[in-house]
């Protein structure tokens, strides 16, 4: 395999990747893997969904002699999907939030439901649950994870990253428009003085600035969580924000 091009390298990498998100690898997902494996940064053998099979395929795709599964990474075993325990759910929604390929409806205080043919077994919703009550259960009957689970998969991870930008932007969007309407309320306002006045704006002005500032600024790439030898440690659940300062400008 030629590495001149160090991103058509990653895209093949990452083709072979099972595209579970599960961070296993000490990644914060399969394209972050995908991309230290082109740079040199991690071995093949770090991906227990992939296991023994996913292995061989990267060894085959680098030229590489083929490695047995890291355990310090995990474990290879038959595909598992989560199941909730509907009656002891709360709907907190951090299942929800922490769901790499939105595989897990449901609402705020209603209960959450998975999706099983969306499930990629990632393990993910389980640390963040504060009932317990996610389960992971074997596929029944056991089937093999395929290529076009795994193309499904990086489709939903891709469609869920789009529309977390979304709800940002609506966010963002929907605080400017009351931020707005706050400057203008206070040039009506007779019970502040002059001074009191351009202060409250300065404040509301600053909310709108930082809003404009995170639409503007370039989205960083997926950081690279290592958990070399130690398992417990992965990424944060991504969930959009709260922009807690710009709602205190807004409401200066």
């Amino acid at each position: 395999m030629n590495a001149a091009d160090p991103f058509a390298l990653a895209d093949a990498i990452d083709a072979l990747l099972p595209q579970t998100q599960c961070t296993k690898c000490g990644y914060a997902g399969c394209r972050p893997y995908a991309e230290a494996i082109a740079a040199g940064e991690a071995q093949i053998n770090q991906c227990p969904p992939g296991g023994a099979a996913g292995i061989e395929k990267l060894a085959n795709l680098l030229g590489r002699p083929v490695l047995p599964l890291n355990p310090a990474n995990g474990i290879e075993r038959p595909l598992h999907v989560a199941v909730i325990d509907e009656a002891l759910c709360i709907g907190c929604t951090l299942c929800i939030q922490a769901c790499p390929v939105d595989a897990i409806v449901g609402a705020a205080k209603r209960m959450h439901t998975v999706v099983p043919q969306w499930c990629t077994g990632c393990d993910l919703c389980l640390p963040p649950c504060p009932m317990d009550c996610i389960a992971m259960i074997p596929v029944d009957p056991p089937r093999e994870w395929t290529q076009a689970d795994a193309d499904a998969a990086r489709t939903r991870l891709h469609a869920r990253k789009d529309r977390l930008e979304r709800e940002q932007v609506d966010n963002d969007e929907r605080l400017a428009a009351k931020a707005l309407a706050k400057i203008a309320e206070l040039d009506s306002r007779d019970d502040l003085s002059r001074e009191q006045v351009e202060q409250k704006k300065a404040i509301v002005q600053a909310a709108i600035e930082r809003a404009r500032a995170r639409r503007a600024a370039p989205a960083l790439p997926a950081s690279r969580t290592r958990t070399m030898g130690n398992e417990g440690a992965r990424p944060a659940p991504s969930c959009s924000p709260s922009p807690e300062e710009d709602k205190k400008g807004t409401e200066a």
